[in-house]
This record gives C-alpha cells, structure tokens and sequence, in this order.
C-alpha cells in the first residue's frame, strides 16, 4: 500500500512539474502514471549500479554528482515511455531535482515519523 501511495505522489508531482516546467512534457495522467512506475524500476536497478560504477566521480564532486545521475534515470525513463518529454539535459536536471524535493516534502507530511514516548 506504501509502495502505491508514493507512486502516486510521484505521478501527481511529476504531472504538475511537466505543466510547470517548458522543458518538461507529459501528455496525460496515465503517461504520468507510467513514468512513476518506471522511474520507481529505474531506481531500484540502474540507480544503484550507476551510484558503483560512478563513486570515485561521486565521492570527488562531494555527492554533487549524485544529480546527474538523477537526470540520466530521467532520461531513461523519457526513452521507455512514450508521451514522456524532456527537451534537454538541464531540464532534466531541473526536474529530477525539484522531482525529488517535492516527493521527499509530500513523503514526510504522508508518513510522518513517530517519535518515542518520554515516560518520566
């Protein structure tokens, strides 16, 4: 259930970027939907081996790099998903970025963190 819930944040935050982004382009909520779903595969697969292959590159720009690869999985992900488009690399540095501030702020109000009891 966690698992669709994040996918849909993710398609409701990628559909609002691609309408406020020039760069950015998603045709309709399904396409949206399917680019949640893929860019939740691309992550769970070629991220890591990216972030392996990469960390010398990473570890050398402080993590900045981190960002890059970000952008790379957009793009990716707009090869895969037809309806799915991104001008240019820096838009898809633009919006992996802004992606992933506006998933991690909706993420932390839909599943707060508990904290432990003080039982003094």
């Amino acid at each position: 259930m966690k698992f669709l819930l994040k996918i849909l944040i993710t398609t409701v935050n990628a559909f609002i970027l691609a309408y406020l982004l020039p760069g950015i382009v998603i045709n309709d909520i399904f396409t949206a939907i399917v680019v949640a779903i893929i860019l939740a595969i691309l992550d769970a697969t070629i991220k890591p081996l990216l972030i392996v292959l990469t960390l010398p590159v990473t570890i050398f720009s402080l993590g900045l790099f981190l960002f890059v690869i970000n952008a790379f999985i957009i793009l990716m992900a707009e090869h895969f998903v037809n309806g799915f488009k991104v001008a240019s690399f820096w838009d898809a540095l633009l919006f992996s970025i802004l992606l992933s501030f506006f998933n991690s702020f909706v993420h932390k109000r839909a599943f707060p963190v508990k904290q432990p009891e003080n039982n003094n």
